[in-house]
């Protein structure tokens, strides 16, 4: 398994009644293959996994592993507030077949950085490889460098998804956990320069849309020629923000998608759809970087 370079933190798809759309689920899988990502994320924040069920979050996962069929890493979304709850998701992933698993900060509860250690640990020991997830913006709480060192020294704990934003929080995970530690950006705009300082990759959003140019930008970071990274992250820069800040994630992205016919743009509550102003700046966005 390599955890690097291009992952898509795929959407799931909805038909107008608001059930789980399994045939457009398998189409994305297949596209997403098609356009060379280097593997593909259900049931993270984008695949709306706090709406989801789990009878659903655990079909949704089977169902990606089964049409991925070994040609690509999966990576599950299994996190969770409550640790019983997340061992319990892990251990289905598991059974399921994935390769590896994405773990959030415990949102809500706002635990210590010891009650973090405890939680993370718990879920490493069902026998998984596990990728945290450090989102402080969507869960609260961020892991510090040192609970990130300790929680490196589990053998199943693999890797991270950065999304704090800091470049010295990257930094010191670089420097503290090494080489054999992955870590990959949690935001598309952060990609580059977290790749600069040793990062592997992203796990994106808009390679739901442009697996192909994600996975150009992140090849030309792995080989070191950061001129033409530049040249692919600075023609991406505006769409990568504005999916991110023009209405919450993963509305933009849905939009985005319906926009080019590939996904119903449903969502569900608390999301709902994007306003008409917004979709207007968000097609002109689109427009301008060659999207659709």
């Amino acid at each position: 398994m390599k955890l690097q370079g291009a992952f898509t933190a795929m959407v799931t798809p909805f038909t107008s009644s608001g059930e789980v759309d399994w045939q457009q689920l398998v189409k994305n899988v297949n596209f997403q293959i098609d356009g060379g990502i280097d593997g593909l994320v259900p049931c993270g924040t984008t695949g709306e996994s706090p709406t989801l069920d789990n009878v659903e979050h655990a079909r949704v996962i089977e169902e990606v592993t089964k049409a991925a069929a070994g040609r690509v890493p999966v990576i599950a979304g299994t996190g969770s507030n409550s640790t019983v709850e997340a061992i319990n998701l892990t251990q289905h992933a598991k059974e399921a077949g994935v390769d590896c698993v994405l773990s959030v900060n415990p949102y809500y509860n706002k635990p210590t950085q010891e009650g973090m250690y405890r939680h993370f640990m718990k879920i490493a020991d069902v026998g998984v490889p596990v990728m945290l997830y450090n989102i402080p913006g969507r869960s609260g709480v961020a892991l510090t460098g040192d609970t990130i060192y300790r929680l490196s020294q589990h053998p199943n704990i693999v890797a991270i998804k950065e999304a704090t934003g800091s470049l010295d929080t990257a930094s010191e995970i670089a420097m503290t956990c090494g080489d054999d530690f992955i870590m990959v950006s949690g935001d598309d705009s952060m990609t580059i320069p977290l790749m600069s300082i040793g990062g592997k990759g992203v796990i994106s959003v808009i390679s739901n849309l442009l697996p192909a140019r994600v996975k150009a930008l992140t090849d030309a970071g792995l080989l070191g020629d950061f001129a033409q990274a530049r040249k692919l992250h600075l023609d991406l820069f505006k769409l990568c923000k504005g999916m991110l800040s023009i209405e919450t994630n993963p509305i933009p992205i849905k939009t985005a998608m319906m926009f080019a016919g590939m996904d119903t743009g449903e969502l569900r509550l608390p999301m709902c759809e994007m306003g008409d102003d917004n979709r207007v700046i968000l097609k002109k966005l689109l427009q301008d970087c060659g999207a659709l």
